[in-house]
């Protein structure tokens, strides 16, 4: 069997999530490592149990218990975010592998529920908390997944195409920030307390819930 061949096959079966909770960026490097360095195929979670069979069925190889270290298998969640305290700071769109996030910069973010693929990768870069990820209440298809891979090598070729970076995780962060941060017309003292005033505001709030 060609390789490419074989990498296209396990990159099938893998969920397309591109939360990297398997130690890669994204679903194709993991593919590649299994193909090429007989990286272990139980540490992806959104594929879970059925994933790992599935994977071990093609290369003829054990079935293994998921590798809990990159975490629990778990239903479906979807990102959301309270527009009423979203500061429009663009890092959650900057983090998010398939474009789900749409915004601009100063301006309310919103989430695209259908295109999510709760990686939750948008949570931890938001300054104010804003940012919940909520049960989708259905499962993840493989025409979610087609949808998934076709959206982040969209995404993979946008950037690739404005910024000579490389197409790791935080380069392709840094490589969408450019052109929001040209964008702005407020000064970095500006930007930065609002970002403030919004953190003092998102503390108030929690310790009032």
């Amino acid at each position: 069997m060609p390789l490419t061949s074989l990498v296209d096959r396990i990159d099938a079966i893998l969920p397309q999530t591109q939360c990297t909770q398997c130690g890669y960026d994204g679903c194709r490097p993991y593919a590649r490592a299994i193909a090429n360095e007989h990286e272990a195929i139980n540490r992806c979670p959104p594929g879970g149990p059925d994933g790992i069979r599935l994977l071990a069925e093609l290369l003829e190889v054990p079935q293994l218990p998921l590798d809990e270290s990159c975490g629990s298998h778990q239903a479906l969640n979807v990102a959301v975010i309270d527009e009423a305290h979203c500061i429009g700071c663009t890092l959650c769109i900057q983090a998010c592998p398939v474009d789900a996030i749409v915004g601009a910069n100063k301006l309310m973010h919103t989430v695209i529920a259908d295109r999510c693929t709760g990686c939750d990768l948008c949570v931890a870069p938001c300054p104010v908390d804003c940012i919940a990820m909520v049960p989708a209440n259905r499962l993840w298809t493989a025409n979610d997944a087609a949808s998934a891979r076709r959206h982040h090598q969209q995404r993979q070729a946008r950037l690739a195409a404005l910024h000579d970076e490389s197409s790791g995780l935080a380069a392709r962060t840094l490589a969408n920030k450019a052109p929001v941060s040209r964008a702005a017309d407020d000064d970095a003292a500006t930007r930065k307390q609002v970002i403030a005033d919004a953190l003092a505001r998102a503390r108030a709030r929690r310790q009032h819930s």
